[in-house]
């Protein structure tokens, strides 16, 4: 069984997020950041983790959810499934729906993690991979916070490389995120990823002899 230290479990579980008697550990950074490298790292030391990007898109996959685009946001309804780039463009250029779909998915959160749960009996506290974690209030919810860290050079550089976008779109996008500096601010822990694959790898190392028995 895999064990959070004592040390590092702040909350009761009626303040914890979903009120969960185990302690929840999130991980979070910004885009570029590097995020879904450390989780990757995190399963080759045989942890489990929660990827709340996969909680929404297994809920956009329920029968309610596709009901609900076929029947309230019918352009996005293409050959009987959703057209998730229709459905993102008119998402943003419509608050109103924003706040319908975003309201519908967060509503059901919470038994999509529950289901996410049942599956991990080998650890004594949960990882959740959470992008919005202090956009969403919810650092508050949780025990310990993880940010995956690379100053916003390195970010946007990432952008223009990964995605070949133009330095304008790239800085454009970073710019509708919080800041990365505030995010490392507000972190427990810190795991920077701005060097090789080897050193990164050294930092999930040092980071689990820390917070882990």
């Amino acid at each position: 069984m895999k064990s959070l230290k004592e040390k590092f479990i702040k909350l009761e579980p009626g303040f914890r997020l979903y009120n969960y008697e185990k302690p929840i550990i999130a991980l979070t950074g910004g885009i570029a950041t590097g995020k879904s490298t450390v989780t990757k790292l995190f399963e080759q030391k045989g942890l489990k983790v929660i990827d709340a990007d996969q909680l929404v898109k297994s809920i956009y996959q329920r029968p309610d959810t596709k009901e609900l685009v076929r029947t309230v946001f019918s352009d996005a309804w293409v050959n009987e499934e959703i057209n998730f780039p229709k459905l993102r463009e008119m998402v943003f250029q419509n608050a109103k729906i924003k706040e319908l779909i975003e309201g519908f998915i967060y509503a059901r959160l919470p038994e999509a993690f529950r289901e996410a749960t049942s599956r991990i009996s080998d650890q004594n506290f949960y990882i959740y991979d959470v992008p919005l974690l202090f956009e969403r209030n919810l650092d508050t919810k949780v025990d310990l916070k993880i940010v995956v860290y690379a100053p916003r050079s390195v970010q946007l550089a990432r952008l223009i490389d990964r995605d070949g976008s133009k330095e304008e779109l790239g800085n454009k996008i970073l710019d509708a995120q919080m800041d990365i500096e505030e995010k490392k601010e507000k972190a427990d822990f810190v795991i920077n990823n701005y060097g090789s694959m080897t050193e990164l790898a050294a930092e999930v190392d040092q980071l689990l002899l820390q917070i882990l028995d």
